[in-house]
């Protein structure tokens, strides 16, 4: 559990970090917020889980929303709404979705959900709105066709219940998806749509009018994936396609399955999902389509097995595709992060080593990456770290460099002399902007209380 909940607070610093740096939140702040946000973390990854819980989360982040909605009102900053709010956007919606998946019966939380999507449009905005109003449909038609049961099993005369076969048959949710098909175009939805109907057993003819809707005909066929033309360039089609291989097992048999035709199985299917996806970088050379290929390897990868081999066979294949990826110059600059951690995990330093160089000469400018390289030489206790950092920022503009002197004055605390440390402090104070520099002092003043106590903090303070 606690590998989950730091997985998910270190989901959460790149949009704190920017909250810090364009002067939105102070550094107090930013620590309270994560403070609170690992408090509900764990609440959520708890085996008993509580309604609750998910509706505090939900309803702190709505509020974080809220108050840097008034913070840039004030400052009049307008800048990185991507990076923050539609990070914590992104997140309420998941939120929403897991609580919406363990308790399907509470309407009003779909509600809650529909009212958040309006209150706070993105581009999926009208999406939701049609994907909630979707699953509502189809799960009051379950919820009816479970009471029909009942009364037919008590042997109770249904006509005094008045029960609708349209309902019954899911025929609303078929109206509600004609009429989103006419307003939201791209497979996205459709998929989306899609992935919904699959929830409900009933709805075999449901599935099959979305997949061929409109003559679309984006129909999977067994050995082969058609993909129609308005849709092959679609990194999430093929995303789709590819991972629909993982549900195509072998013909039933009557023979008994041992542990290893399992795993032999389960391979075979993986490695068919991964010729899909060889296609698919081939048709479609994008970052977001080696993005998806990428997704689907770390999801098997950190899939539990008790086959070792299992386990070999998927950390190979991540580390592969990561390497095409690279190669090809078409790895996302985010995910650069994962496969350096991926690296050091599996104990492959050397390698973590070229690729943190590979990325800063590929991203020379981002600061991201630049700390991500230096991290990793730190680990590595590496004799090139001090060089490492007068590369960086003979790179990087000053304004946002903040995150490379506060890793640099740290490691400087542990690594070299009290002298050392207070002439890189000074120098930093020279180099950072001025929107950066109160930080920066705050620190400064920090370590001379714990390296010299009251008087060399008035020492630095009357400087």
């Amino acid at each position: 559990m606690a590998e989950r909940v730091e997985q998910r607070l270190e989901d959460r610093v790149p949009e704190l970090e920017q909250l810090e740096r364009v002067g939105l939140f102070t550094h107090e702040e930013i620590r309270a917020v994560l403070k609170k946000a690992t408090a509900l973390e764990y609440k959520i990854q708890r085996r008993a889980l509580r309604k609750e819980d998910f509706i505090n989360y939900i309803q702190y982040d709505i509020n974080l929303l809220e108050l840097i909605k008034k913070r840039r009102a004030r400052t009049g900053y307008s800048f990185k709404k991507e990076e923050i709010e539609g990070s914590i956007i992104q997140r309420v919606h998941s939120l929403f979705k897991r609580a919406t998946g363990k308790w399907k019966e509470d309407i009003q939380l779909w509600l809650s959900h529909v009212a958040f999507c309006k209150q706070w449009p993105s581009f999926s905005s009208l999406n939701c709105i049609f994907l909630q109003y979707f699953r509502m449909e189809l799960m009051n038609a379950e919820k009816q066709r479970k009471e029909k049961k009942e009364l037919e099993r008590a042997k109770m005369n249904l006509e005094e219940f008045n029960y609708s076969e349209k309902i019954l048959n899911g025929e609303m949710a078929h109206i509600i998806y004609r009429d989103a098909a006419q307003k939201i175009k791209g497979v996205e939805f459709h998929l989306a749509l899609l992935s919904i109907a699959k929830l409900f057993d009933f709805t075999h003819d449901l599935q099959k009018e979305i997949l061929e809707s409109n003559g679309s005909k984006w129909v999977l066929q067994i050995q082969y994936v058609s993909l129609q033309a308005e849709y092959a360039d679609n990194p999430l089609t093929w995303d789709y396609m590819a991972r629909r291989e993982l549900e195509m097992g072998p013909l039933k048999s009557t023979e008994p399955t041992t542990k290893q035709m399992k795993v032999s199985e389960m391979t075979q299917r993986e490695e068919r999902c991964c010729a899909v996806f060889d296609e698919a970088v081939t048709a479609v050379p994008t970052e977001d389509m080696w993005k998806c290929y990428i997704t689907f390897c770390l999801e098997r990868y950190n899939r539990k097995t008790n086959s070792e081999e299992l386990k070999q066979k998927r950390l190979e294949r991540t580390l592969s595709v990561f390497s095409k990826a690279h190669e090809s110059s078409l790895l996302p600059e985010a995910l650069y992060k994962q496969w350096l951690q991926l690296l050091l995990e599996s104990s492959l330093s050397q390698k973590a080593a070229e690729v943190a160089e590979a990325a800063t000469k590929r991203f020379s400018l981002s600061v991201e990456i630049w700390q991500l390289r230096l991290q990793v030489l730190i680990q590595l206790k590496s004799d090139n770290v001090t060089q490492c950092f007068e590369e960086a920022f003979k790179h990087v503009k000053s304004k946002g460099t903040l995150p490379l002197w506060t890793l640099w004055v740290e490691w400087s605390e542990v690594a070299n002399s009290k002298e050392d440390t207070e002439a890189l402090y000074q120098r930093s104070l020279h180099a950072i902007a001025p929107a950066e520099s109160v930080t920066m002092k705050e620190k400064y003043l920090d370590w001379a209380y714990r390296s010299g106590g009251y008087k060399k903090v008035r020492r630095v303070f009357t400087r």
